[in-house]
């Protein structure tokens, strides 16, 4: 645990471990924040800022003024007539910038997304792993005070190791199926 971690408080009704996991997640949440580079920084800040509807307000009576002020009805010199080629450029190059803020911003997203289903999976593969151990040695002490617990067939394959790989291809053979006969379904006249 990194030297900056704050031990969790006592709360009454809180398990000890779920307050102790909570900071940890809080605090590794936090040190990664701090990590991350000045633009990143400034790519998550612009593009909260510019998802707001502030935002779409600004840009809406700024493009109005920009209108009134150059359609020549106030008596000020236009300084980009219509067709208002200066503007399309000012919106353009506003678009592309947003976009690469907005792609910066989802792709650190993304990352992040994909660490914790990482996280997530490997704790899921541990505690199966870890079941089916405890499952095991039941069994093996079931045995040896010779209760019969071999009737029932589900305990029976909850005794056998899952493999990752054994998983991915049943859903995939199952999501191919489901996808088979739902095309059938929709073909039939």
């Amino acid at each position: 645990m990194p030297e900056e971690y704050i031990p969790p408080y006592d709360r009454p009704g809180m398990i000890n471990v779920l307050e102790r996991n909570i900071h940890t997640i809080i605090h590794l949440r936090t040190q990664a924040d701090l990590a991350r580079p000045w633009y990143s920084r400034l790519a998550d800040a612009i593009t909260e800022y510019t998802g707001r509807i502030s935002f779409l307000v600004i840009n809406i009576l700024f493009f109005a003024a920009w209108l009134i002020i150059n359609s020549g009805h106030l008596g000020i010199t236009p300084f980009d007539p219509f067709p208002y080629n200066m503007l399309t450029t000012v919106v353009s190059l506003e678009a592309i910038v947003l976009s690469i803020f907005v792609l910066i911003t989802q792709r650190r997203s993304e990352a992040q997304a994909e660490r914790h289903a990482d996280l997530a999976l490997q704790i899921g593969l541990l505690s199966e792993y870890e079941l089916t151990r405890v499952i095991q040695m039941l069994d093996a002490i079931q045995d040896r005070m010779d209760i019969d617990n071999n009737e029932d067939e589900t305990l029976v394959q909850l005794e056998t190791e899952l493999h990752p790989e054994d998983v991915l291809e049943e859903i995939d053979r199952v999501r191919s199926q489901a996808y088979r006969n739902a095309s059938r379904r929709t073909a039939r006249p």
